[in-house]
């Protein structure tokens, strides 16, 4: 559900108004890394 959240398209339309691209994009690569790195520690863990 935070995946849904944090990269939704209405958000990075709003981004687009005060970010450049290429920003956006960097902002894209690390909350898909933290998403994902999350959802591996919890496997691990559980």
């Amino acid at each position: 559900m935070m995946s849904v959240i944090a990269l939704s398209l209405p958000e990075m339309i709003i981004l687009k108004q005060v970010l450049t691209l290429r920003l956006i994009a960097i902002f894209i690569a690390v909350v898909s890394v933290g998403i994902l790195a999350t959802g591996y520690l919890f496997n691990f863990l559980l």
